[in-house]
């Protein structure tokens, strides 16, 4: 077990807890990282890119004149590719890019992302995340205490309004509850907090 300090709003050590060595102290492997990354960013793709075919363009079927002697290339029809207005040739058509990654794997890799950041020192657990009030000002000064720089990624429990509503307007702090954590946040954001409760959750998850 790695023993973990637990910090306040204010950036004051409250107390210690133990962190699970099989989800927070794994080796980190990066090809497994790069594999549930590429495949997370892929499912995101829309996949709605389309060009219509010969066949799908408004065109006559007729052939365009006759044959031979006209001195020019033969010509079948005004929807051929080679023609302006005709068909594209293999173009894009709508088509889904998710990858299937197996369960086992990305468990691995979130306890890899999760292991990288204790080691890095880029990971505090909370108390507890919430504010007394909804301002975005309170929550900036808040989040000055710690000073981490840009990028924060703070993981707490649903139903904390006050938190979620105040970090709307601040573009470098992303705040999701347990079930929606992912692996490429965790290693986009610079900083992980997480509120102590949650701690429990991620662990049971992942076990």
């Amino acid at each position: 077990m790695a023993l973990t300090s637990v910090y306040n709003l204010q950036n004051e050590k409250v107390e210690d807890i133990d962190l699970s060595d099989d989800v927070f102290a794994v080796p980190v492997k990066v090809h497994i990282l790069h594999q549930v990354v590429t495949a997370q960013l892929a499912s995101h793709r829309r996949g709605t890119s389309s060009t219509k075919g010969r066949s799908d363009v408004n065109a006559s079927k007729k052939k365009l004149f006759k044959q031979k002697g006209t001195g020019m290339a033969r010509a079948g029809s005004a929807s051929s590719p080679t023609r302006h207005g005709g068909g594209v040739a293999f173009g894009p058509s709508p088509r889904s890019y998710k990858v299937k990654v197996p369960k086992k794997v990305r468990n691995a890799a979130m306890k890899m992302a999760l292991s990288d950041k204790i080691a890095t020192e880029q990971l505090k657990v909370i108390v507890s995340f919430e504010l007394s009030d909804l301002k975005t000002k309170n929550f900036v000064s808040v989040m000055k205490n710690f000073d981490t720089g840009k990028r924060s990624l703070i993981v707490v429990n649903a139903g904390n309004d006050n938190l979620i509503k105040s970090s709307r307007n601040v573009p470098w702090v992303k705040v999701l509850s347990p079930e929606r954590i992912n692996v490429y946040d965790i290693l986009h954001h610079d900083y992980l907090f997480l509120e102590k409760p949650v701690v429990g959750k991620i662990v049971e998850a992942l076990l």
